[in-house]
């Protein structure tokens, strides 16, 4: 049940990016303090953070993304070039067979470590967790995209 409530929200957010251009992933919009391409990386490293890099470091996407799409950061601190839509697209459908390739085992594991939010006690409590907060992301996305594309 669980992979499926992922598969389902990664699925919705891969189709909805799939229609983006590179020019409308970087427009600002006054409403807003973060852009669609932030917004996309964001929900890559936040997963990336929770389901590989504890308790090793992920090496399955580059370094720079947490400095980019890491909580609290923002594009108008951006010093280096952020990646293409094209690279984000791939490291997403990347992640998601490798989140898929966990076994039952993992998903029934405890969590090592502290959660911010919520009563997260397993990886199953967690990829929940975490397809709400891409799903919450979604959203705001969609909300961008009609900003900005009605400026």
């Amino acid at each position: 049940m669980t992979r499926k409530q992922f598969n389902l929200t990664r699925i919705s957010l891969l189709t909805f990016i799939k229609e983006l251009d590179e020019e409308t992933l970087d427009m600002q919009s006054t409403y807003f303090n973060n852009t669609i391409r932030w917004h996309i990386g964001h929900v890559l490293v936040t997963n990336e953070k929770f389901l590989f890099m504890y308790p090793k470091k992920s090496t399955n996407i580059p370094q720079n993304y947490a400095d980019l799409f890491g909580s609290g950061t923002k594009p108008a601190d951006w010093t280096t070039e952020p990646p293409k839509l094209e690279v984000l697209l791939k490291d997403l459908e990347d992640q998601q067979n490798r989140i898929n390739e966990f076994n039952d085992l993992f998903w029934k594991t405890n969590v090592s470590f502290k959660v911010p939010f919520g009563s997260i006690e397993t990886y199953s409590d967690l990829l929940i967790m975490l397809a709400y907060h891409e799903a919450e992301h979604l959203g705001k996305m969609k909300a961008m995209h009609q900003v900005v594309k009605s400026q």
